[in-house]
């Protein structure tokens, strides 16, 4: 478990969980599994979550990534939460455009704009 839990940092302001990836690379399937499994865990703490995935440290990410923030996002509507990203690299943004995924997350600068629009 001491693994997993250095692969994030969690932080709570407010009335979000700001969950900080601490890896530069999230390109192994095992280390895409462990995130899973620690996001998932804190999504079921909360009744109605509200997350903020800080990608800052985060260079490099698989295409499978794309698919674990999809399954994120989707567990978190089942609970009425709220999913904002923030602080994705312009490189890895440029993934998300050409997938079209910048229309189905929110997705802003930095973590205090994410937090300021949370309803």
């Amino acid at each position: 478990m001491a693994e997993i839990k250095s692969r994030i940092s969690v932080e709570y302001a407010g009335k979000a969980a700001i969950v900080r990836f601490t890896d530069e690379k999230i390109l192994e399937e095992k280390d895409i599994e462990a995130l899973q499994d620690s996001v998932t865990s804190i999504i079921e703490q909360a009744e109605r979550i509200n997350l903020i995935l800080d990608f800052g440290n985060v260079r490099f990410l698989s295409s499978a990534v794309l698919g674990l923030l999809i399954r994120i996002s989707k567990r978190i509507y089942e609970h009425e939460g709220q999913l904002r990203l923030c602080n994705i690299n312009p490189k890895i943004y440029e993934i998300f455009k050409i997938t079209r995924l910048t229309k189905t997350f929110d997705i802003y600068n930095d973590v205090e704009s994410a937090v300021e629009d949370l309803s």
